[in-house]
This record gives C-alpha cells, structure tokens and sequence, in this order.
C-alpha cells in the first residue's frame, strides 16, 4: 500500500492527496518539476508537496487524479470542460489534457444556449483562471450570438469572432438588434441569464459595450433590473450586495438617461427599490433621486412607503426628505404642483405616525419641508399629529407643544379646531392659539353707547358655546372693566353693518388698545378652553375609551 500511495499533495490548504508519484507525474511536466525541487529540500515522502492556488481547489486536482488513473481518459461535458481546461493550462499539460479541452471549445458553437449558460455558471469559483486563458471572452461571444439567434434576429458576428472579443461597431449593431426585440417574447433569456453570477454578467454587459456610463441601451438597463430583482429575492445569497454594485450604477445610468420617456413615476420608484438594496455609488443615487423629485406631484402615498434597511424606523423618512428638497428645486414649478406634493405629504405622514421609532425630529422634518403655501388647508396635518400623539403617548407637554409648530392654526378649518380644543392629547396653551386664530376672522365693532370694543361672531348662531362661556369670554375697556363678548347672532346683525359706528374713534387708538388687550384675552380664552373641555369630556367619553383601547394597536400599513 504505501508503494501504491508515495506521494502526499495538500491542496490550497484545504485537502491532502495521497496518490502514486510515477502516475500523476506522468502526465504533468510541471508537477514532475514541482516534485524534483521539493525532493531536493526536504524528505518528501513525509511531508509531501504544497500547491496553493490551484483551479478550483480540491474539486479540480480531483478531476486531474482521475484523469491519470484513467490513463490519460475523462469524460469531458460543458460542465467540467472549463475546470479541466484550467487545470490544463495550470499543469503545463500541453500534449495530454489541454488538447482535448481545446477541441471541446472549438465546437462550442455547437452548443444550446443553456449549455453555454451552463458553462460560464461553473467558471465562477475559478473566473481568474478562466478569464486569464480566454474562456469567459469566448463563451461570451458565443452566448450573444446565441441570443441575437433565437430571437429572430441576423447572426451578426462572423465564426471568426469567437477568438476576439467584438468590435465597437459590431457591439452597436448587437445593441439595435436586441433593442428590435425587447418585446416580452424577446426577453425570453433574462430569466436564462438569471442565474449566473455578478462578474459573468458584468463582463457579458462589457462585451455589449453598455457598461458604467456607456449604457445607453433600454434592453440591457431592464435586463440589468430583472437580474438584480431576481437576485435580491433568491433565498441562497451566494455573493455579498457589493459584488452587484457596479451593475446597478450601470443599471441606474440607463434609467436616468431613458428618463420620463421609459419610465413613469411608479416604475422610477420601482428602480429604486431595486437598487437600494445593492452598492449604489453616491453619484448615481443623487441621479435617480433628482429624476424621481421633478415628478413626485405624480407620486402616489405608497410609493413613499419604502422600507428602512437601518435600525431607526419602519419606513426610510430621510429618503423622502431628500425627494421633497429635489422636488422643491425644480424650476418653473406651479402652484398647482406644489399643492399636489402637499397632500401627498400629508398622506404620507398619517402613514409614518404610528411609528413607534419615529423621532418628533424626523415628523416634523417632513412636515415643514413645503412652505406654507403647499397648503390651502392644515387640516391632513392636524390628523397626523393626532395618529402621532396616540401611537407616543409618553410624550412631556413640551414635546407634544414642539409638535404642534407645524399647525398653521388660520388654516385649520372650523371642525379641525373644534376637535382639537377638546382633544386631551392636544396642550392647552395650543387650544387656546388654535382658538385665537379662529377668532382673529370676527371683527371689531365699536359701540357708542358703552364707548368699548366687542368682537362680532362670524359663524352660525348654532356655534356650541354655552351660557358659562359666553360669560367668560371678555376684553377690557379703557376703565379697566369687562366686557362680555356678543355671541347673539341678532347684535351680529347690528353691529356688524360698520366697523367702526362713531365718528370720534381714532383707527390707530384701536389697534393699539387691541393689542395692548391681547394678553388679557389669551387668559380668558384659556379659562374658556378649560371649560370646554371639561363640558365635552361627558360626551365624548365612550369615544376617548374607544380611542384608548386602541392607542398600541393601531397596525401600519404594509411596506410597498
């Protein structure tokens, strides 16, 4: 036994061999090399030899063993013929194993497509060896052919052209047949092609001459989505998201050039989600993001709603900031489409709110990223911070009030802020401003009779204010005495017909004891708004249970 086994060969530092030194050494001048130096250093015959680096590790130098066990006979397939021909070439077996493969090669063009797929799938534990010695660049050529072929379209690279890679003129003109047949039936080979690893496809995309900046191709940028979707879905992630990058910047480049044209605004943010997942470069991140931005008016709630990869959030707030800033800098955007980006947001954040992660800093980011005039009414921003207050309800009486700056109270509507006065979550002090600025649209009337100032109430006499409220509601005149606010809907009648009835009455001394008086009315309104509240808590007791019950239940909405 041991005159059979006299060789020991460890193997990239993964295997040990024990093999006879007159058999695998008679088909190989180079490992008869290997073996007569190591003989001259130490005692081989207990140490043995290493070989590191060899052409698919233990898998290959087992393939090479049977071979000279077989004296000098393998089957050779498109599954081991780029292995065994790495080997080969690795061995210095020129007269013997390399021959062979060679003639294996030449009539690759013999091949199906699924054959040629085959065989580029197995270079991938050894794609430097099978790069350096031409495979891949051959096997490439062959699989475009193959491609351009059963599509229907002319062959258009000659039988020469499997030793050389195309030429610029000949990867334009595969470009345009494959764009001739970018209908469904033609893409027939996306899904083929799916299952090839990151570097095949990125030096097939090369071959086409459509790689980095240079894609200009519609054909190949949804070839290059399709195989990055179906990729980020397979349950077996054999490669790191890095080894994708560089496909989905080329990827992304084609999109951004396409632009509107190709792409609606569901699609680019179908794009995106693609490609967020993989090693996006800065650059083209930017790109995309500008794209989608000078259209986010089209833009629908569940297009925002893109999950968060990181730890603080359910959903990725600081990318809709980012698309808010670019949709903000488009030039010569009407008032129309500001509008429309309002309500989209304001959807958006009665999305967002139940987010237990959600920092106050991040809403309100959001919710003050449009200026004012976006909004004709605030009322799709109270509703979210009411959703916020409830799913947080944690929150200190300052934050709650740091929330409610983003309420623009004269564009509350009537309903809004009869809501929010008698809503608990809601501080009182913002009530009461929420209440003031509803007020600021009664005017003035000046009575002669008592020589004082009153407020003429613009709403329907049906308003709910008791009896007690009215009675709180006072300014004071210039004798320091109160006087009561008039609610009664025929004094609105009288004294509303002028805003100022006497004739002595300076318009300035007006506006001046107004604000002079503010402060006293904001005190009353408080007492008022205490008052309210108090009265409505009977009513809407079984609503205040209800929203109780369901305060940690309410369920966000599914990610898109």
């Amino acid at each position: 036994m041991a005159e059979l086994c006299d060789l020991q060969v460890h193997i990239n530092g993964q295997q040990t061999f024990y093999l006879h030194e007159k058999t695998i050494s008679r088909f190989s001048g180079k490992l008869r090399k290997i073996i007569k130096k190591e003989k001259r250093k130490t005692q081989i015959r207990k140490t043995g030899i290493e070989i590191n680096d060899f052409p698919g590790g233990s898998d290959g130098f087992e393939l090479f063993s049977r071979f000279c066990y077989n004296n000098g006979e393998i089957n050779i397939s498109v599954s081991n013929v780029s292995l065994l021909h790495c080997c080969a070439v690795f061995l210095a077996m020129n007269d013997t194993l390399l021959p062979k493969t060679t003639e294996v090669f030449n009539r690759m063009f013999d091949w199906s497509m699924t054959d040629v797929i085959v065989c580029l799938k197995n270079c991938a534990p050894f794609i430097t060896y099978a790069d350096s010695s031409g495979i891949i660049e051959k096997l490439i050529s062959t699989l475009i052919i193959k491609i351009t072929q059963n599509s229907d379209s002319t062959i258009l690279f000659p039988s020469s052209s499997s030793s050389s890679s195309p030429d610029s003129t000949v990867k334009s003109s595969t470009l345009l047949r494959l764009s001739s047949c970018s209908s469904s039936k033609g893409l027939w080979w996306f899904d083929d092609m799916a299952i090839l690893p990151p570097a095949i496809i990125e030096r097939f995309v090369k071959a086409l001459g459509a790689y980095g900046i240079e894609n200009n191709s519609l054909v190949v940028t949804r070839f290059l989505l399709h195989y990055l979707k179906t990729s980020s879905q397979s349950k077996i992630q054999s490669f790191s998201k890095c080894d994708y990058g560089g496909l989905a910047d080329t990827a992304v480049h084609g999109v951004i050039l396409m632009g509107k044209t190709a792409f609606s605004c569901r699609g680019l943010f179908w794009v995106l989600r693609i490609v967020s997942g993989f090693g996006l470069s800065r650059e083209c991140r930017g790109g995309l993001e500008r794209l989608i931005g000078g259209v986010l008016d089209q833009a629908k709630v569940d297009d925002l709603l893109v999950s968060n990869n990181g730890s603080s959030g359910v959903y990725d707030v600081n990318l809709v900031l980012r698309l808010i800033r670019e949709s903000n800098k488009v030039e010569g955007g009407c008032l129309d489409r500001m509008k429309k980006v309002g309500g989209l947001i304001d959807k958006y954040l009665g999305e967002i709110a139940p987010d237990q992660n959600l920092k106050i800093s991040k809403f309100l980011g959001v919710a003050e990223s449009l200026p004012d005039c976006a909004r004709d009414c605030f009322d799709g921003v109270y509703k979210a911070i009411d959703i916020y207050l409830e799913s947080h309800p944690c929150l200190s009486l300052e934050e709650r009030s740091r929330l409610c700056r983003c309420l623009n109270y004269e564009k509350l509507s009537l309903e809004a802020c009869k809501d929010l006065a008698k809503n608990p979550r809601i501080p009182p002090r913002v009530a009461v401003q929420a209440l003031v600025s509803q007020h600021s649209n009664i005017p003035i009337a000046y009575t002669s009779d008592h020589n004082d100032y009153s407020y003429v109430n613009d709403y329907d006499h049906d308003t709910p204010l008791t009896k007690s409220s009215r009675e709180l509601m006072v300014l004071y005149n210039n004798n320091g005495a109160k006087d009561h606010l008039h609610y009664d809907s025929a004094e609105h009648t009288s004294k509303s017909s002028s805003r100022y009835d006497h004739k002595d009455v300076d318009p300035d001394g007006v506006v001046k004891l107004n604000l002079q008086k503010m402060q006293w009315r904001v005190v009353e309104l408080e007492k008022v708004c205490r008052e309210m509240k108090g009265q409505m808590s009977k009513m809407v007791k079984g609503d205040r249970l209800m929203v109780s019950s369901s305060s940690h239940g309410r369920p966000l909405p599914r990610l898109c």
